[in-house]
């Protein structure tokens, strides 16, 4: 199988040849750069370079060799972009070693770290010395100033809106539209990937990004018609651009990526009443406009315990569920393979980054890395990725294990998980 039809194959819940694999095809099944520079000289890969090109999460872009390495299957539309060296300019990741970061984007030293500002000076994000992400500051609804008219002013003061990753780094114009168009179909014709775009259509977040998370939680008990209200022109934000963007992809990507983080490590962040009152029907409004005007499958990116959601999330239309936070309350892979496998693609939980990868032997992340291929692979419906992005921290040998054990176990018929 050509790795197109191979994940073609695992999103249909048939089996493939092999378990797809996906390193990097989006923002939360990456690796970050501080991580990817040392397991490539770990792995003696000469050349090339460490293009940092999700400057928030400081996430390297996969070069080809590191791709052909991990056998990957699904690339991201983006890399489609940003292919000239004057695209990219010289940044130091925090140990000091040679990256590259888009060049419109412009950091300020500050104080041995960095910060980031909208066009008007607010700082809106900061990484201070010895951290390794770039975090938001700036919440422009906090102080209560919040009105629906300067809501797309607003928005662009959020770190998340004013540092986008390619294609959508550039205002979506038709003509700019037109070369989304053509790049989408040069790569889908030059290459045997499945690809995937971004998108977000976030609701949930969007509030918290607005107000902060604990403000946001207190205006859905306390202000609920306002609540809808800032909703309602956020569904109608996300459609306007959806009718923009998808006959550029439609044809070309198969898989456009959505997010909204609704679980905590514990459990959902509002209970399924609130859910089902304030998002599912919004969620489900953007969805469906998706499904009617092109053939791409809905990937939703939901970060924690979600479990009591995912009923919810199938009825809406989701096709696709990540990062498959297995480390988190009622998220245990059997229970979640059993229950919804013939409805939702897992694409996730390969190997929880939260314990083992960082701290396992490569012995145990071998072990670990079978059993979630033999629990999620069987009949389809997986797409191995590690549970949310390969972290700094990471020991250049353990991915070297994770990547030799997925090579290992991924080839169908899959033997049993261990007991």
């Amino acid at each position: 199988m050509t790795s197109r039809e191979r994940v073609a194959c695992a999103l249909r819940h048939e089996e493939p040849d092999r378990v797809p694999v996906d390193l990097g095809a989006m923002r939360s099944t990456g690796i970050m750069a501080l991580a990817y520079h040392r397991w490539k000289a770990y792995l003696g890969l000469q050349g090339g370079e460490t293009q940092v090109y999700d400057v928030i999460q400081q996430l390297a872009q996969p070069e080809q060799a590191i791709l052909d390495y991990v056998e990957a299957d699904v690339i991201d539309l983006g890399r489609a972009f940003l292919t000239e060296p004057e695209d990219w300019q010289d940044f130091p990741l925090p140990d000091g070693s040679a990256a590259r970061i888009p060049a419109w984007i412009r950091l300020e030293p500050h104080d041995g770290g960095w910060i980031y500002r909208a066009a008007d000076g607010t700082v809106i994000g900061r990484m201070p010395r010895g951290v390794t992400y770039l975090s938001q500051c700036y919440w422009p609804f906090a102080a209560g100033e919040e009105g629906l008219e300067r809501l797309p002013e607003a928005m662009e003061k959020v770190i998340w809106a004013a540092l986008p990753t390619a294609p959508w780094h550039q205002p979506a114009t038709p003509e700019y539209l037109s070369q989304v168009r053509q790049r989408a179909r040069t790569l889908f014709e030059t290459t045997d990937y499945a690809i995937m775009a971004p998108f977000g259509g976030n609701l949930l977040e969007w509030g918290q990004f607005l107000y902060g998370i604990e403000n946001f939680l207190y205006e859905l008990a306390a202000n609920p018609r306002k609540v809808e209200r800032l909703l309602d022109r956020l569904v109608e934000v996300h459609l306007e651009a959806l009718d923009r963007i998808l006959p550029a992809l439609d044809g070309y990507v198969q898989i456009l990526q959505m997010g909204d983080d609704l679980g905590s490590q514990t459990g959902s962040q509002i209970s399924p009443a609130m859910y089902r009152r304030f998002f599912k029907p919004r969620h489900a409004e953007i969805y469906r406009r998706i499904k009617e005007k092109s053939r791409m499958a809905v990937f939703l990116h939901s970060c924690g315990s979600i479990e009591e959601l995912l009923p919810d999330l199938i009825d809406i239309g989701v096709d696709i569920i990540n990062p498959v936070q297995t480390s988190a309350a009622r998220m245990d892979p059997v229970h979640l393979k059993r229950e919804y496998g013939k409805d939702l693609v897992f694409w996730g939980g390969g190997c929880d980054t939260q314990r083992v990868l960082p701290r396992g032997t490569p012995a145990e992340i071998d072990a670990h890395v079978r059993d979630r291929i033999r629990i999620f692979g069987p009949g389809g419906g997986f797409v191995f990725a590690t549970v949310h992005n390969i972290m700094a921290n990471v020991p250049p040998a353990n991915i070297v294990a994770l990547y030799e054990a997925v090579k290992r176990y991924r080839t169908y018929p899959l033997l049993p998980a261990s007991p």
